[in-house]
């Protein structure tokens, strides 16, 4: 008998082993066969990611950093200058992509914890609970939300935290309406009724029978998600109510440097160190975008027609 499950043991083991192989070689053609804009905007994430995770490794310098030479030109010491301050732009922009990227990310995947789980409950109870959440979302959604988190932010103030939690709040809405909204298809299924028959809790239902068939859309939203919190923690830093200083941000950075735009007659150089971190922002937003439309077309079932 235990020479039995040995070999029972063994050869699960091996399917195991053949199912990711399997799985691997599937991703690797689908990247194989991805456009070139997809390939660029995987690339550019992975750099993005790079930067951001070996930041203090890359930077020449350290993030708050002062020196005593105010707005240095590129070249020498410092690669691309320095700031109003004296600090180095280069360093600046390295550990701006950790904390602009960080804070975007993790305010990303607190918006769907709360929308995701939010949206399938409402999608599967379909009582009371449904028509609350779904009207107090259509109260939230009617506010412009830039408005909303600058008036939140001084109520509660910009910390790091209240920044995360406020901005992951108001983007959930957008996050509930799209997952309820694809549940909807879903819990009307067989497979799904037959599990509420088993007597299986609503934890499981949601975790094993629903969310692995609504997938591709969340995963589509997400990188879109990530677009729009990114660029909203970069457009309040810039307004001065984000990320405070002495951290590096992407945000404060174009709005610290702003006015040497017009010395670009004087200094073309100079006249570029605002739009480093614009640049930044705008190359980020793109490869993403790149990457979430291949995405989309590749789980829409559509075929390419040569």
């Amino acid at each position: 008998m235990s020479g039995d499950n040995e070999t029972y043991s063994a050869s699960g083991e091996v399917a195991l082993v053949l199912q990711r192989r399997t799985r691997a070689k599937r991703i690797w053609i689908s990247l194989k066969n991805a456009p070139p804009t997809a390939w660029f905007g995987i690339i550019v994430i992975i750099a993005y990611l790079f930067v951001a995770i070996f930041a203090p490794v890359l930077a020449p310098h350290g993030e708050a950093q002062v020196f005593k030479k105010p707005f240095e030109p590129w070249g020498g010491e410092f690669l691309f200058g320095t700031d109003q301050i004296g600090r180095d732009v280069l360093s600046r922009l390295i550990f701006g992509a950790r904390n602009t990227i960080g804070f975007a990310l993790a305010t990303t995947l607190l918006s769907f914890v709360i929308g995701g789980c939010l949206g399938l409950v409402a999608a599967i109870n379909r009582s009371w609970l449904d028509q609350g959440l779904s009207r107090v979302v259509d109260v939230l959604m009617a506010i412009p939300s830039l408005i909303f988190a600058l008036m939140l932010i001084a109520i509660f103030g910009s910390t790091i935290v209240n920044l995360i939690i406020i901005i992951a709040v108001l983007d959930s809405t957008r996050v509930f309406r799209l997952t309820r909204a694809v549940a909807m298809n879903v819990v009307v299924m067989d497979y799904v009724e037959a599990a509420h028959l088993r007597g299986e809790k609503l934890g499981r239902i949601m975790r094993r029978e629903i969310l692995p068939n609504i997938m591709p859309p969340l995963v589509a939203e997400f990188g879109l998600r990530f677009c729009f919190v990114f660029l909203s923690i970069a457009a309040l830093s810039f307004l001065g109510v984000g990320i405070q200083p002495p951290t590096a941000d992407w945000g404060s950075m174009v709005r610290d440097n702003a006015s040497l735009i017009q010395f670009a007659q004087y200094d073309i150089t100079a006249a570029l160190t605002p739009l480093l971190p614009a640049s930044a922002i705008a190359l980020l937003t793109i490869a993403v975008n790149f990457v979430v439309d291949w995405f989309l077309h590749k789980t829409s079932g559509l075929r390419d027609e040569h």
